[in-house]
């Protein structure tokens, strides 16, 4: 158990000591443009599926026919 507390507080001084971190203005925007990203790609993949489900609506109701 102690291994994993002296993990733990190793990574923190760490990240504390030697990691640079981003300006604030930066990560908000690098947020906003992966929050966009997002949504276009959720968008695609909805219009995607619903090409998909057409398709495959027609194709059966033509074998149906």
């Amino acid at each position: 158990m102690m291994k994993v507390v002296n993990y733990i507080s190793e990574a923190f001084e760490e990240l504390k000591s030697n990691t640079t971190w981003p300006e604030w203005a930066e990560v908000q925007r690098l947020t906003i443009v992966v929050a966009v990203f997002s949504v276009l790609f959720a968008l695609a993949t909805w219009g995607v599926d619903e090409v998909f489900a057409k398709s495959l609506e027609g194709f059966f109701n033509w074998i149906k026919a």
